[in-house]
């Protein structure tokens, strides 16, 4: 099934070229690396592990620039390792090898824990002195966020521990969850779990059923594995805020986003006060489609109107650079490298797992993108926006590896701007009312799951987080009644969930990968879209300003970074200004 789907829309040879980082595992140039990082790793650590607090800043930015050089080494293994189990998750040979990267990692890590650990202990007076000399300009924010964890440091006998224990630790369960569901068949036809997916945007009523039910049984019949692994996962992030004395389970990751609670209280609350806007919406939706209950696998039915003819990957290719040249002849240019270079893994595939991410890779190197295309407008939207992060990341990339990585809130930005562009380039092309409103609405739709949908994840794992810290190991169904509680506080009486949707929760890989990531994904599409209206309003002095946004990567907190577009993110009225401009988006199909 999924070769022929690769076979019409003609992506079945459009593979990543992962030999620009090493020709395949018998590479010597790996095994080089690995010798390289663990001689290097000891090599730092005799020479600087007792002095880091008498360092003066040019010898600072020689230990500093040391660490980077080694850091980027190590992450190109890793990315190697990653990508290859992306798309071949079955596969015990590249398992093995992820596995094996990362107990190096860990290895290596017990080498250089301790320069974390030195420099956040040295007094303040003396850091703010070093940080302010020329010398150490580059790396001043890099420097400047590592003592912001201070508070959460443990000793460095503890900190090895953990280093010594990681390889067994949460990347193994999320490993093991990418198996389960790279394995994964679902109903009578045995298909992938994208298949099935793909079936919820089907025209057929029954066939979106029917892949209702395909998916919630093969979630159920693993679903006491999948639970068990949510439940020790739970554990693990509970054990380490307890232990690192983070406040919340939120904490850790706003401090990773380089933002202060409040900032992130303040998006939650402006979203959650209008979701009157999704269930109107869907009150709307259920008249054009012509049905008397919306029923969740509903959802995402196309509505009349819209084209469902399916779009092959060359067409898709050509959407997209159409629109962002447009916008940037640069931008349209760097996409192009993911085209024509073999930085784009596109097929559906056995083995293969679900969804789609950029990866930014290394420097040296570049970024990757995965997908898994089956001709949808929907599919065009996600490329456009696994290209956003592709170009961000190239970008950045000119900062260096430190610099380079941007917080997941301002990476969102790029990813969901991207989309934007596309989208206004093909409204453009439509001059029939019908079809422009059902443009419209799927558009509409797709910002709810940005904003509205991901703000009701992290209502969902804000129950599920402090139920799991409150009252010890949860059940599935206790899990089940707490995603149907807050898809319901969303969808109000607009939609009606199954029961068969309780268990959806469980194919959620971001809830794994990385607790509380998915407000990001809201504060990026309600960014995107005030920096869109300052687009429209000066394109000519946007445009610069915006690809230097792009360029910063992560040199400076969110805070700074937007600041050349007058954006205030802790003021209430920033936000609901977002909002209100999808009401207003609303009011034209309604």
């Amino acid at each position: 099934m999924a070769s022929e789907i690769n076979k019409e829309l003609g992506t079945t040879e459009v593979l990543w070229n992962l030999a620009d980082l090493y020709t395949g595992y018998d590479d010597p140039k790996i095994e080089e690396d690995i010798t390289f990082c663990r001689e290097e790793a000891k090599a730092i650590n005799s020479e600087y592990a007792n002095r880091v607090a008498e360092l003066e800043a040019a010898e600072l930015h020689t230990l500093v620039a040391r660490f980077e050089s080694l850091e980027t080494r190590i992450g190109k293994l890793f990315t190697f390792a990653f990508l290859n189990f992306a798309t071949r998750t079955h596969d015990q040979k590249v398992s093995a090898f992820l596995q094996r990267m990362r107990e190096i990692g860990s290895y290596i890590g017990k080498d250089t824990v301790f320069f974390e650990l030195a420099w956040n202990k040295v007094e303040q007076d003396r850091a703010e002195s070093l940080l302010k000399q020329e010398v150490l300009e580059h790396y001043r924010h890099h420097l400047e966020i590592m003592r912001k964890y201070a508070p959460h440091q443990l000793s460095e006998i503890e900190e090895k521990l953990l280093l010594e224990r990681a390889p067994v630790g949460r990347g193994s369960w999320t490993t093991l969850f990418e198996k389960v569901m790279g394995h994964l068949k679902f109903g009578e036809k045995q298909r992938t779990e994208e298949e099935v997916l793909s079936d919820l945007y089907n025209p057929d009523r029954t066939v979106r059923q029917t892949a209702a039910a395909d998916l919630t049984d093969g979630l159920q019949g693993h679903l006491h594995i999948l639970t068990h692994i949510f439940n020790t996962l739970l554990a693990e992030k509970m054990i380490s805020d307890r232990l690192r004395k983070y406040p919340g389970w939120i904490s850790s990751m706003n401090l990773g986003n380089e933002l202060e609670d409040n900032t992130v209280k303040t998006l939650i609350e402006a979203a959650v006060s209008r979701y009157d806007i999704p269930q109107r919406y869907y009150r709307v939706k259920k008249q054009m489609l012509g049905i008397d209950e919306l029923l969740d696998y509903d959802r995402y039915a196309p509505l009349p109107h819209l084209p469902d003819k399916k779009i092959s990957w060359q067409d898709g290719q050509a959407m997209i650079l159409e629109a962002f040249e447009k916008f940037s002849p640069r931008m349209a240019g760097i996409a192009g490298y993911f085209f024509e270079r073999q930085w784009i893994h596109a097929p559906v595939l056995e083995g293969k797992r679900g969804g789609a991410f950029a990866h930014p890779c290394v420097p040296e190197v570049h970024p990757y993108v995965m997908v898994n295309y089956t001709g949808t407008l929907r599919d065009v939207s996600t490329v456009a926006h696994e290209l956003g992060h592709g170009v961000h990341q190239y970008l950045a990339a000119e900062n260096g590896y430190y610099n380079s990585n941007t917080t997941l809130v301002l990476s969102e930005t790029a990813s969901v701007f991207a989309e934007l562009l596309v989208f206004n380039s093909q409204l453009e092309l439509l001059d029939n009312e019908a079809e422009r409103k059902a443009f419209i609405s799927q558009k509409l739709e797709s910002i709810f799951a940005t904003v509205f949908r991901q703000v009701s994840m992290n209502r969902f794992e804000n129950k599920v987080h402090n139920g799991r810290r409150e009252k010890g190991e949860l059940e599935s169904e206790e899990v089940t009644d707490m995603w149907l509680q807050t898809q319901r506080e969303m969808f109000g009486d607009s939609v009606t969930l199954t029961d068969n949707y309780g268990v959806w929760w469980s194919y959620i890989p971001h809830f794994l990968h990385t607790p509380g990531y998915v407000y990001s994904y809201a504060f990026g599409e309600l960014l995107v879209l005030a920096l869109y209206a300052l687009y429209k309003k000066d394109a000519e002095s946007f445009v610069p300003k915006y690809l230097d946004l792009l360029a910063a990567g992560g040199s400076r907190t969110p805070y700074e970074l937007v600041q050349p577009f007058g954006v205030n993110l802790d003021d209430p009225g920033f936000w609901n200004d977002g909002l209100q401009i999808i009401d207003d988006m609303l009011g034209l199909v309604e």
